[in-house]
């Protein structure tokens, strides 16, 4: 059964959607509960859904706006199905937020935001250009300051390390984007690394940004996975 993806105003998200997507981490991390999910829901735009026949598979909070003046999708959070589709659940609700960073910005290079809390969902970058962090990279001074005002945008403004771009954690729930499953494939030992200084019952995430290029949105390469 094909997995059915669609994105709407988080205004016209019901209080029956939260209960599904809530659901879905009920009794695992990153455990996104109903009352969290329902903040989210004011703090954020667009909610993107991912369904296989009736079920939900995965969901996505993001915005799209201007940073400075810089085209910017921001995922706030997002989380599949731990099931052997998750990497086509995450991919497909990647590829229906980049069509919508098409329509809002043609023409025009696109920055993608978000926080991550596993290494495995480092592989939502594939296909963007020039991803910080990454492995045997040292951050320039222009990146380490988009990640200080990506932890700004997030409501973590001084508490981003801008040397590793890990954000320490209140010990409370926090956004992120997650992915796992049977059939997720393990991270490069590189990408793991970035990983190591997170403290996962603080709550600490990783700020992870990259370039949607024009000309891969336009051809729609990068929703495939196929950019470079």
């Amino acid at each position: 059964m094909p997995i059915v993806v669609s994105t709407k105003d988080c205004t016209a998200l019901s209080d029956a959607e939260l209960v599904e997507m809530a659901d879905l981490c009920a009794e695992r991390p990153p455990g996104f509960d109903i009352g969290f999910l329902s903040k989210e829901r004011e703090a954020w735009v667009l909610i993107t859904l991912a369904r296989e026949g009736n079920k939900l598979r995965g969901y996505s909070f993001c915005t799209l706006e201007r940073i400075g003046g810089t085209p910017s999708l921001l995922v706030g959070l997002a989380l599949v199905d731990r099931t052997a589709r998750a990497e086509a659940t995450l991919k497909g609700i990647m590829a229906d937020q980049y069509r919508r960073a098409l329509l809002a910005f043609p023409d025009e290079d696109v920055l993608v935001g978000t926080r991550l809390g596993v290494a495995e969902a480092y592989q939502a970058f594939a296909g963007l250009v020039d991803v910080v962090p990454r492995p045997d990279h040292k951050a320039s001074g222009e990146e380490r300051a988009w990640g200080r005002r990506l932890a700004k945008r997030f409501g973590a403004e001084g508490r981003i390390d801008d040397r590793t771009f890990v954000l320490k954690g209140e010990g409370s729930t926090a956004g992120a984007l997650d992915l796992g499953g049977p059939k997720v494939k393990e991270p490069d030992p590189g990408v793991a690394l970035l990983f190591k200084a997170l403290t996962m019952k603080r709550g600490d995430r990783l700020v992870t940004f990259g370039w949607a290029m024009a000309e891969d949105l336009a051809s729609g390469t990068l929703a495939s996975g196929k950019a470079r």
